[in-house]
């Protein structure tokens, strides 16, 4: 029988040493990301979820513990197989949008597909469904310059749809957009994960974000202090259809 967990973390720790001084950054952290699932990670600056993140995501090895992404244990410092397992599984949405200003919209769609293995008709025809997932079908031909803020975050969220990765990471995918462009983001972003059947974690400093999950983790010191489900409500009641709603959901898991 298939798992539905995506991606888990047992006791891991992370511990950064240079020059004989070592810095615990992470300790003991325990979690399980299910398919379709939507967790929001909190915590302050320095708290290590960028840490975290990037261990989940393959771009950092832990020191102990261990790490299994879709069914695979990945606790190897050999970047090769961080880098195969990486592309193979997993979709990052980053506050820095993150494309190549030379490429157009499909382009840069298409460029991550390529990396992931797909080439020619195939990756062009998924790039272009991607963009149409996110309403950008008619600025498939623009380059980053021509778009908005909002629209070039539409286009990394279809980066990293495309190809349907089980595992969708994000960090700060709202930071750098208006308040109200940043909650249609999320809205899309939470849709599109659901549909797809990816697991979603969201990495924020942002507590409206939290109306958006499923659960919400809080990290502190390195440590998961503590976790939320604020209030039980069925699949498609977990998406806020309004700002007032957002703001609700939100001073209840603040």
């Amino acid at each position: 029988m298939e798992s539905n967990v995506v991606l888990e973390a047992a006791e891991v720790a992370k511990t950064f040493t240079e020059r004989s001084i070592s810095v615990a950054v992470l300790h003991g952290i325990d979690l399980q990301l299910q398919r379709g699932e939507a967790v929001a990670l909190e915590g302050p600056s320095g708290s290590g979820k960028t840490t975290l993140l990037s261990i989940l995501g393959c771009i950092l090895s832990p020191s102990s513990g261990r790490v299994i992404v879709n069914g695979q244990a990945v606790n190897s410092s050999r970047p090769q197989l961080l880098h195969e397992v990486r592309k193979r599984s997993i979709g990052f949405v980053f506050q820095q949008f993150n494309l190549f200003p030379a490429l157009t919209a499909l382009e840069n769609v298409e460029y991550s597909l390529n990396i992931r293995g797909h080439r020619g008709i195939e990756a062009r025809k998924e790039a272009e469904r991607a963009l149409e997932s996110v309403g950008l079908a008619d600025r498939s031909n623009s380059l980053p310059r021509d778009l908005s803020g909002g629209q070039k975050q539409r286009v990394a969220i279809a980066r990293a749809l495309a190809g349907r990765p089980p595992i969708l990471l994000a960090d700060e995918p709202t930071a750098n957009l208006d308040s109200t462009t940043g909650l249609q983001i999320l809205r899309l972003f939470r849709t599109l994960a659901r549909e797809s059947g990816s697991g979603l974690l969201i990495v924020t400093h942002d507590p409206k974000v939290s109306a958006f999950a499923d659960r919400t983790l809080r990290i502190e010191d390195g440590k998961l202090v503590e976790g939320s489900s604020p209030m039980a409500r069925g699949p498609q009641d977990c998406i806020p259809q309004n700002d007032q709603e957002v703001m609700e959901r939100g001073a209840l898991t603040s």
